[in-house]
């Protein structure tokens, strides 16, 4: 049984070491980083974004671009995107000269 937690301690000591050793660089630290943020987008979760998005635009008295609805709404490009996408299937939302207005 000594043995075990001699491994399991061995092991234990080798993850910092490792750790410090991928975050050598700050590129490799920001995308671990990006990596452990990123998050699985289903049907639920794209429609909280059209919502968020919808309520920015409709908040709005001027059409928008991709960059000022993320600002309103609080969320990053990417998800105003998704957002959007499902918005333009339901025909809620128009595009001229690449800004965005409720429909």
């Amino acid at each position: 049984m000594a043995e075990k937690k001699t491994t399991t301690k061995e092991a234990a000591e080798k993850k910092p070491t490792t750790a410090k050793k991928a975050c050598a660089t700050k590129k490799t630290c920001a995308s671990k980083k990006a990596a452990e943020k990123a998050t699985a987008i289903d049907a639920v979760s794209a429609g909280w974004k059209a919502g968020e998005v919808y309520e920015a635009l409709n908040a709005s008295e001027n059409a928008l671009s991709v960059k000022e609805i993320a600002k309103a709404a609080k969320i990053s490009e990417e998800e105003t995107l998704i957002g959007m996408g499902w918005l333009f299937k339901e025909g809620k939302i128009t595009e001229t000269e690449g800004k965005y207005t409720l429909a």
